[in-house]
């Protein structure tokens, strides 16, 4: 699950672009009931059906399922429904673990067998790949551990009483959490202990969200307590109490998101700013807010895909975070520059490479890579020297045309890209082997079980 993304009125990224083929075809009505056939799964969490020829999204199916569906919104090219009831069930259907999915929107397959929810991830990733013209190996290895309580990190809101919970998959209501089988049993139980702390401390101010992180062990946690009222809301007291009943909460800070456009404000603190995550080998700081890898049973494993075999004088780690894979490297290369922008992951970089080849760079990637080019162009010696292997981590965006074209420019001769989008990686993927790289090797990393979230670990050659 992801807390307080939307993706239930996303339109799957496979059928954007027929919007406007079948404008001519009539609108399929919205007060009846249809009959379904259900095809395959598509990225997004919803499942492919056709009425009248005409695509139609309904999640909460599973292909080979009849079903008869209420068609929820019709649109020229798409129509999105919802399952009043499956007629004739696919035997890969199971009773989820969760009572409260199918109304959360955070997980999207818990009524599936969870080899069924791999062989989805492996279908889509295929066909987002082909379809944005990468020839993908025949082989897709698969990455995967419990699919239980894997999270160390979730993020709720809170509905009108006060109650914690997630955003709903059908609005942007908030689900009252009583459990979430797929978060570390440490989160749960700071969370409903939360509630009635404010209620009891601050009855007038109730804070709109709370972020909740913790290490592997649940031995530590860290908290963020958001409100857009600060004024009335004892921090110090709550925190306090909070640790009476949650010991293992060992830091506090309150947020304010202020107005649009404006950055989010630290108010107040309690305890300490950062835990220690032990991971592969190695104790990181990951201060409040700081990005780290969310399945906290596979990122050992995540790394070693990685990071691999690779060796030699120079790596670069792009969109480094608090440097999960730039330290990592840093034992198997002479120099390794991990480039990262986040204010509240660089204080981490620079404590985690400490004593380490690595060198902590403050800058955006685009701009270090510009950088880069300045410097060859000149013919003046840059500080990083050209790089044998580059790791790439951005965010859902991907690495977009520019950074592409420089990373082709560069030739570094191993790739390794880390994606979180499968179709913002084939459109960089394309880019990529235009320019000489070739993929070697493709991972399937199930970081987010029971969604339809995947990671994508590819390991590139240049030719």
């Amino acid at each position: 699950m992801t807390p307080i993304r939307k993706h239930s009125a996303e339109v799957p990224h496979a059928f954007r672009k027929e919007r406007g083929k079948d404008r001519a075809q009539s609108v399929v009505r919205l007060a009846e009931p249809q009959i379904v056939e259900i095809e395959k799964p598509v990225y997004g969490g919803s499942f492919l059906a056709r009425l009248e020829g005409k695509a139609v999204f309904v999640p909460l199916t599973l292909p080979g399922e009849q079903a008869q569906v209420r068609i929820t919104q019709s649109k020229p090219g798409y129509a999105t429904a919802e399952a009043n009831e499956i007629v004739r069930a696919a035997p890969e259907r199971i009773t989820p673990a969760c009572p409260h999915f199918g109304v959360c929107g955070g997980c999207h397959y818990q009524h599936a067998v969870y080899a069924t929810q791999l062989a989805f991830k492996q279908t889509i990733l295929r066909e987002t790949l082909e379809r944005g013209g990468v020839a993908v190996p025949a082989e897709i290895a698969v990455l995967s551990g419990n699919p239980w309580a894997y999270r160390n990190r979730i993020r709720l809101a809170f509905d009108t009483a006060g109650n914690p919970g997630y955003r709903g998959r059908r609005s942007h209501s908030v689900v009252p959490m009583r459990e979430c089988p797929i978060a570390a049993p440490l989160l749960v139980e700071a969370a409903s202990a939360f509630a009635p702390i404010v209620h009891k401390l601050a009855p007038a101010q109730r804070p709109t969200e709370i972020a909740l992180f913790c290490d592997a062990e649940e031995t530590a946690l860290l908290a963020t307590v958001f409100t857009a009222n600060p004024a009335k809301l004892r921090f110090d007291a709550l925190a306090k109490a909070w640790h009476e009943h949650i010991p293992a909460l060992t830091g506090a800070e309150l947020v304010t998101e202020g107005r649009l456009g404006q950055p989010p404000q630290t108010l107040a603190q309690w305890g300490v700013a950062s835990l220690d995550y032990r991971a592969a080998g190695f104790d990181y700081r990951v201060n409040h807010g700081a990005f780290f890898q969310v399945n906290r049973w596979l990122v050992d494993s995540l790394v070693e895909r990685v990071v691999a075999n690779h060796q030699g004088a120079l790596a670069w780690d792009l969109f480094a975070g608090v440097g999960l894979f730039a330290r990592q490297l840093s034992a198997n290369f002479a120099r390794v520059v991990a480039v990262e922008s986040a204010p509240s992951a660089t204080p981490a970089l620079v404590a985690n490479l400490k004593g380490t080849s690595g060198i902590p760079v403050k800058s955006d990637t685009l701009d270090f890579l510009r950088a880069h080019k300045i410097h060859h162009i000149t013919g003046k010696s840059p500080r990083s020297g050209s790089p044998a292997l580059i790791v790439v981590d951005p965010p859902r965006t991907g690495l977009g045309a520019e950074t592409c074209v420089l990373l082709g420019q560069i030739a570094a001769p191993s790739l390794v890209y880390v994606s979180c989008d499968p179709a913002t990686l084939a459109r960089d993927l394309r880019a990529l082997i235009a320019s000489g790289y070739q993929i070697q090797s493709i991972t399937l990393a199930d970081l987010f079980p029971q969604t339809f979230h995947l990671e994508t670990v590819v390991q590139l050659r240049h030719s």
